[in-house]
């Protein structure tokens, strides 16, 4: 089941608030004899996690589990820690990851205990799966009722990914988006130079190469998309092309440009790189 998303967090009677773990979905199918993970897109990553092979010693039927694979930093999600564990493909190295760097099934709801549960509402589902013991790599995902304002407080406060709103009569419904299951993201909020675009033949948006200035010296930090319909892109396409990148640290191909305006830009994270993770054009800053 997917998320719509929304910006601003709310309190409602009918909805259930948890918190959104920044990890890798999946689906977790688990019988006593072994476990099976698939990711979002349904590809198989059992190999991945040796570690989960323990979910098979919480169940005594077959059972299916959806939830959120996180690697914990300092008891925080480290979604650049995890990406390091699923970008492994030697079999000895992802052994040794599993002991050194676990990752846990953070475990949001139950769709199937030998026989399918899609059907019943999510607060019947929740009682299910709440029989489910949590062990050292399997962890329930706590949740409370109707305030989601408060939750989402404490998340800025803790500097958290952000929160889940779910209605308490929602059933699960397979590929399905809707305003029953949504996210609200902890989004930062900064000003950044545009220092260049690249622009695609038939394309209705361009792809803003974006920098900040420290010592005097542009750093690339990553780029978004804008639609062109925005009167910013006609006052860029005015500007001079320039063959070489002002950036010390990035000249990749590229239409690069006197640093002469400025953008807002909401994003989730910096990379270690100093990169911004998933970012949002908001508007131009006059």
């Amino acid at each position: 089941m997917l998320l719509q998303e929304i910006n601003k967090p709310f309190n409602s009677k009918d909805y259930i608030f948890e918190l959104k773990f920044d990890g890798q979905r999946a689906i977790v199918f688990a019988s006593p004899k072994e476990v099976i993970i698939k990711s979002r897109n349904y590809h198989d990553i059992t190999y991945l996690y040796p570690e989960l092979q323990s979910i098979k010693n919480l169940v005594n039927k077959n059972v299916i589990f959806d939830g959120e694979i996180v690697v914990f930093d300092n008891d925080k999600p480290s979604f650049q820690k995890l990406q390091e564990r699923f970008r492994l493909k030697n079999k000895n190295t992802i052994k040794t990851y599993s002991e050194k760097m676990k990752v846990e099934f953070v475990c949001f709801d139950i769709l199937y205990e030998d026989k399918d549960l899609t059907n019943l509402d999510l607060m019947q589902r929740k009682e299910i799966l709440s029989k489910y013991k949590d062990n050292d790599v399997f962890i329930k995902n706590k949740y409370i009722d109707e305030k989601g304002i408060d939750l989402f407080k404490k998340v800025v406060k803790l500097d958290l990914e952000g929160i889940i709103a779910k209605k308490k009569d929602s059933k699960y419904i397979i590929n399905d988006r809707n305003y029953n299951w949504i996210k609200i993201k902890n989004l930062k909020s900064e000003n950044f130079y545009i220092c260049g675009y690249n622009e695609k033949k038939g394309s209705n948006v361009i792809s803003l190469l974006l920098g900040e200035i420290k010592n005097n010296k542009y750093y690339f930090v990553g780029k978004v998309s804008m639609a062109k319909k925005r009167e910013l892109y006609n006052k860029i396409k005015k500007l001079n092309v320039k063959k070489k990148s002002p950036f010390i640290d990035y000249n990749e191909e590229g239409n690069y440009i006197t640093p002469k305006f400025k953008c807002k830009i909401k994003y989730l994270e910096r990379t270690k790189s100093n990169h911004l993770r998933q970012p949002i054009f908001i508007n131009e800053v006059k």
